[in-house]
C-alpha cells in the first residue's frame, strides 16, 4: 500500500494497493491493483523522509526509504472510494461512524464476494445475523 501522494493524475495517491513485480537498489517495480490505473506498471523511487519536524532535537534525522507498506488489511476509511474485487468485512463490534457501514458494504462488486464476520453485541427479534450501525443523532442535528 502506498503511504504517500507521489502522482495523484496517473493513480499513486495514499491508500493505493499496489503489487510489487521488481526491487532494484533504489525503485521498486510495482503494478496497481485497484482503480482507474489498475493494471498500470510504474517505479516507485526512495523519497526523503523526516519523521520529526519539530526542533525538539538539535539535529534532523532524515533517510531516504520506500513510500510503500506491506498490508494485508486496510481500514474502512481508506477504502473510501475503491472498488475491490473479494471483500472481507471484520466487525468485532457495533460500527461506530456515521456511513461506515454503508463504505464498508459498498467497496465490493457483488455481495457474492463479500464476507461480513460480526460478533454480535445484542440480541435482535429477527432470524440472522445483525450488527448495529450506532448514528449519535446530535452530530446530525444543526446547533
Amino acid at each position: 500500500m502506498l503511504l504517500r501522494n507521489i502522482d495523484p493524475s496517473n493513480g499513486l495517491c495514499n491508500g493505493t494497493g499496489l503489487i510489487c513485480k521488481g526491487f532494484q537498489t533504489n525503485v521498486i517495480d510495482v503494478e496497481i491493483a485497484i482503480g482507474h490505473h489498475a493494471g498500470k506498471r510504474v517505479f516507485l523511487p526512495r523519497i526523503p523522509l523526516c519523521p520529526s519536524e519539530d526542533d525538539m532535537f538539535p539535529f534532523k534525522l532524515k533517510r531516504k526509504q520506500f513510500p510503500i507498506r506491506l498490508g494485508f488489511a486496510m481500514t474502512i476509511n481508506k477504502a473510501q472510494g475503491q472498488t475491490i474485487q473479494n471483500v472481507g468485512v471484520f466487525l468485532p463490534e457495533s460500527v461506530f461512524s456515521h456511513g461506515q457501514l454503508y463504505i464498508a458494504l459498498s467497496i465490493g462488486i457483488s455481495h457474492d464476494n463479500t464476507k461480513v464476520l460480526v460478533k454480535p453485541t445484542k440480541d435482535f427479534n429477527q432470524t440472522g445475523v445483525y450488527t448495529s450501525n450506532v448514528v449519535y443523532r446530535e452530530v446530525l442535528h444543526d446547533m
